[in-house]
């Protein structure tokens, strides 16, 4: 049976459900370590939790292909697929949340930003998301909410695994950083959401950044910090590398942005560009390619299209 993924700010439960299981799953220790997945250092363990951050810096540093021409397409941004991989991470979190509260019916929450960007600018950054009560504010480290770095008690809240300035994988052990409204004022709001499910098809050529289709208007490339990116911007802090699923946020803007797609879906069609016959300097994100991989066996575009059977909305109304 789906789950269902419900407005964070409208559900105190799976607030709190969302914050106790992701610290679960920073001290869930059943994996590789961090030599298996290439991160330098000293080896140890690395948590559940930390395979996502690791996983995303890895897709983010995988050119698909690597060409003079490709603006930093990726194996999950940049490009077509940023909506399918992105996707298929959340339920691989989704999954893991599960296993961990032991509850099978709990959905990932999604934070609905454009109605907090319908707040004026001094007050986005007051939402309740942000609140001890929420999941905490800005600073560097925070020191409000459910994800606080105690030095003292291994079990708190923590950074492990952050990245350099070339974007590689490092080890650390710090707090979590915020930065609210320091990179952008605003929020994106519902009007700027609206437009979006009128762009169409999905993607067009170049397939880039420079694309001025639906993909690249909610990734943010067009017009520049539009919605995504925006949000990153936004929160700063830990959202702005590579690295960015350390802060617990990242999930909760990326539930948004994947309910934003499946409203574009629910109006036009459940279809995607490139189809398999594109040219293979698109390899990875074509219908039928293989989605990079980390967590779980992978996956394809065509296969994440339809994903009613495991997950609904409670609202697609953007």
């Amino acid at each position: 049976m789906a789950v269902t993924r419900r407005n964070i700010l409208k559900d105190p439960a799976v607030l709190q459900k969302f914050c106790d299981g992701v610290n679960r799953l920073k001290n869930d220790f059943t994996g590789p370590t961090t030599r298996d997945v290439g991160v330098p250092g000293t080896v140890q363990k690395i948590s559940t939790y930390d395979l996502f951050v690791v996983w995303h810096v890895r897709a983010m540093m995988t050119m698909t292909p690597s060409n003079p021409d490709d603006e930093g397409r990726n194996a999950a941004h940049r490009g077509p697929v940023f909506l399918p991989w992105h996707r298929f991470m959340l339920r691989q979190l989704e999954l893991n949340l599960q296993r961990v509260l032991k509850d099978q019916t709990f959905g990932l929450p999604y934070w609905d930003w454009a109605a907090d960007g319908e707040l004026k600018p001094a007050d986005q950054p007051k939402s309740p998301l942000w609140a001890p009560t929420g999941i905490g504010g800005s600073g560097k480290p925070i020191t409000t909410g459910p994800f606080v770095f105690k030095p003292a008690d291994p079990t708190s809240f923590r950074v492990r695994i952050a990245t350099n300035s070339n974007s590689d994988p490092v080890q650390v052990n710090r707090g979590l950083s915020r930065a609210l409204t320091a990179g952008v004022s605003t929020l994106p709001n519902k009007r700027a959401t609206r437009d979006a499910l009128d762009d169409k098809p999905y993607d067009a050529a170049p397939w880039t950044v420079s694309s001025a289709r639906f993909r690249n208007r909610l990734e943010g490339w067009k017009p520049s910090l539009g919605l995504h990116n925006r949000v990153h911007v936004w929160v700063g802090g830990d959202m702005s590398p590579a690295s960015s699923p350390n802060d617990p946020v990242f999930f909760l803007n990326h539930c948004n942005v994947d309910r934003i797609w499946e409203a574009w879906m629910k109006k036009n069609g459940r279809v995607y560009l490139p189809g398999d016959d594109a040219s293979s300097e698109l390899k990875g994100h074509r219908l039928h390619d293989d989605l990079s991989s980390l967590i779980s066996a992978p996956t394809t575009p065509a296969a994440v299209l339809d994903s009613t059977q495991q997950f609904v909305y409670d609202s697609v109304d953007v």
